[in-house]
């Protein structure tokens, strides 16, 4: 399943990327991901705003796993 966002939120991505668990995301402007395991993966296409945005949602993704417990 491939999901688009139109703008980049990262507390967005980080929900959908963490209920979802496997699958595929595209964030306008930055480009395609992969996910796994509650992660995005690297991209393939290594520019520095993708790797920006890799990190930005993870970390919120560990965030949102800190408010659960």
């Amino acid at each position: 399943m491939l999901r688009v966002f139109k703008k980049y939120r990262p507390n967005q991505v980080a929900r959908y990327v963490k209920s979802y668990f496997r699958g595929r995301v595209f964030i306008t402007g930055v480009g395609g991901f992969e996910f796994d395991c509650g992660r995005l993966l690297p991209p393939k296409r290594k520019d520095k705003r993708a790797l920006n945005v890799l990190t930005e949602v993870n970390r919120e993704i560990q965030l949102l796993a800190a408010k659960a417990v």
